[in-house]
């Protein structure tokens, strides 16, 4: 499959280079999610696993926000009217999709502007990097509509981006956090004028798939991997991983560009 081919139906997608840009698109709502959006997403990162033409992937909003998480009148209706079966099959399609994003290999980056709330706040916090707009505004603000803020793996994601004080607060209370509070926390990687972010994001993209992919994704892979070890066994992880890089023709390149002192090209094989 061919992503640059991809056309879906619940958003936006181009590919330029081997750069995919993913908008959200519902402007005049500040861009939400429904229960067809959360499986398109999913399944779209999910497939990420095997595609030859996208190294990186920005995940932006259309208009002047980024997401203001499920629908009200498509999902949080039809949920209070839900049984216990029907609400946990979309509780764990909700966490797959922080699964698939997690687990694709390319870096994925989340340029927000705007408003960034619910189940958009996970998935900027579920990208590998974030660029937001100092008018930003990110909450996750399940307490506020009476759920806990446990949702789509927040309590153990996000306390290790910003810690777990300032989790605890967000999610306890689910306040607004200001683009430069999430600057200072490290929840944003950095702040972004409003009509540089789409550039800045997808630059930082090119920049990443430019190479070395192999190396990239094992990199992402081992973040991932390593929550749940023990230090002696990310140190033997790594070392295998690393091992395994060393193997690799970009490996090889790089080398023989220092010695030429040239720049190298990566291929990520």
């Amino acid at each position: 499959m061919k992503f640059s081919d991809l056309k879906p139906t619940h958003f936006l997608w181009s590919v330029e280079g081997t750069v995919a840009t993913l908008t959200l698109n519902r402007p005049e709502r500040k861009n939400p999610l429904t229960f067809d959006a959360y499986v398109e997403i999913r399944d779209t990162f999910r497939n990420l696993l095997d595609a030859e033409d996208v190294d990186a992937v920005v995940i932006t909003g259309a208009g002047d926000n980024f997401c203001s998480g499920g629908d009200v009148h498509e999902i949080i209706g039809p949920l209070t009217k839900m049984d216990m079966k029907g609400l946990l099959r979309f509780t764990r399609l909700t966490g797959d999709l922080v699964k698939a994003i997690r687990g694709c290999p390319q870096p994925v980056i989340s340029a927000v502007q705007g408003i960034c709330v619910g189940a958009g706040a996970i998935i900027a916090m579920a990208s590998d990097l974030r660029l937001a707009t100092p008018d930003s505004k990110t909450a996750f603000l399940f307490t506020k509509v009476g759920l806990a803020g446990c949702d789509m793996g927040a309590c153990a994601i996000l306390p290790r981006i910003i810690g777990q004080g300032r989790a605890s607060e967000l999610l306890f209370t689910g306040r607004n956090m200001s683009g430069d509070e999430g600057e200072r926390w490290g929840f944003y990687n950095r702040l972004v004028a409003p009509s540089e972010l789409l550039s800045e994001a997808q630059a930082l993209a090119a920049k990443l798939a430019a190479g070395p992919n192999f190396a990239h994704m094992m990199t992402k892979t081992q973040l991932d991997k390593e929550w749940s070890m023990s230090l002696d066994a990310a140190i033997e992880a790594e070392a295998q991983a690393q091992a395994i890089c060393m193997q690799t023709r970009d490996f090889e390149r790089a080398y023989k560009a220092f010695v030429a002192k040239q720049k190298p090209v990566f291929e990520g094989d």
